[in-house]
């Protein structure tokens, strides 16, 4: 590469100076012609022509001096901006083949999450059902225990009424039967077993 341009300065620096060299010779056969056929001193115009060709080489130097460096620097900032330019368009390039196999895996992704969220949603109402089942039957037996509970109070209540009942009956029925000679020969029955126990 450096000895391209190498080359191509070379090249370049020759054609300027071909170039300025046929001009400056043209411009001087064609000034002797015109001066020939004026009647005009033709060393003047070789002076005039001389005077122009070192003008015009000062001026070609000048711009052969200067210019390239200019140019060298514009081709250089041109040539990075078109590195700058290849590597944002391979990102880009990459980027957008990313974006489009995703966008290719996008529908099996899709799919992928509909399977999960049917297999989820099966998974969450058997364990609703599960809980479900087990809730109906706490609630059955707490219920059971209940029922058991205020049975055996209700049995226990009722006991309680029939002994009462009862006691109140063998009391009626005491008071009815027992006259007062009854009640003096409990009282003798039971003072005597107390003498009894004493002894």
């Amino acid at each position: 590469m450096i000895h391209s341009r190498r080359a191509v300065k070379l090249l370049s620096r020759i054609g300027v100076y071909a170039g300025a060299s046929v001009l400056l010779f043209a411009g001087a056969a064609s000034g002797l012609q015109a001066a020939e056929e004026n009647g005009a001193d033709a060393s003047t115009e070789i002076f005039k022509w001389i005077n122009f060709a070192i003008v015009a080489a000062v001026i070609i130097w000048v711009f052969a001096k200067k210019l390239p460096p200019i140019f060298r620097a514009n081709a250089e900032k041109i040539s990075s901006a078109i590195g700058k330019a290849a590597i944002t368009k391979a990102e880009a390039d990459r980027q957008l083949g990313d974006a489009q196999a995703k966008l290719g895996n996008m529908k099996q992704e899709i799919d992928a999450l509909r399977a999960t969220a049917e297999k989820d949603s099966v998974a969450e109402g058997e364990r609703l059902r599960n809980q479900t089942r087990t809730e109906v039957t706490k609630i059955a037996a707490a219920a059971k225990a209940e029922i058991e509970a205020e049975e055996r109070a209700a049995r226990m209540e009722l006991k309680a009424i029939a002994a009462k009942l009862a006691v109140d009956g063998a009391e009626a029925l005491v008071v009815k039967q027992l006259n007062a000679a009854a009640q003096e020969a409990v009282l003798a029955n039971f003072a005597n077993s107390l003498k009894g126990a004493a002894n």
